[in-house]
């Protein structure tokens, strides 16, 4: 069985660092990118199963990267779950409205994001259904 791929969007070392271990550890492909750019080029090459996007980048902030991929028709689908320490209704409301599925605020239990992983997983339908 082919692992899913998860892409772990966050200009944070450490949090990109605790990300892949933790979702490695639970069965999970981890790719990175610390930059918005970045996070679109990697969609492009190969699209994931699900994004954990952060809000604060550096270039594109995460609000641009999710409206940006919900567009596409080719990446509307892919389950986005913001983490962020950006911790008001507002940004989860506008995170929500662009079509993120999810809303984490660090610090997070690593626990808890592999449960919200798993279960967003659990809701995709196969592809070929």
């Amino acid at each position: 069985m082919v692992p899913p791929l998860i892409l772990s969007v966050d200009d944070e070392q450490d949090v990109t660092d605790l990300v892949r271990f933790h979702l490695t550890r639970a069965g999970c492909e981890v790719q990175t990118a610390a930059t918005g750019r970045e996070a679109i080029a990697s969609v492009e090459l190969r699209r994931p199963d699900l994004i954990l996007l952060d809000l604060m980048l550096p270039d594109i902030d995460g609000f641009g990267v999710c409206e940006i991929l919900r567009r596409d028709p080719e990446t509307a689908t892919i389950p986005i779950i913001i983490i962020t320490a950006w911790a008001t209704n507002d940004a989860r409301n506008i995170g929500i409205d662009l079509g993120a599925l999810d809303y984490l605020t660090k610090p997070f239990s690593p626990k808890e994001l592999v449960e919200r992983v798993k279960h967003l997983l659990s809701l995709r339908q196969p592809a070929s259904a």
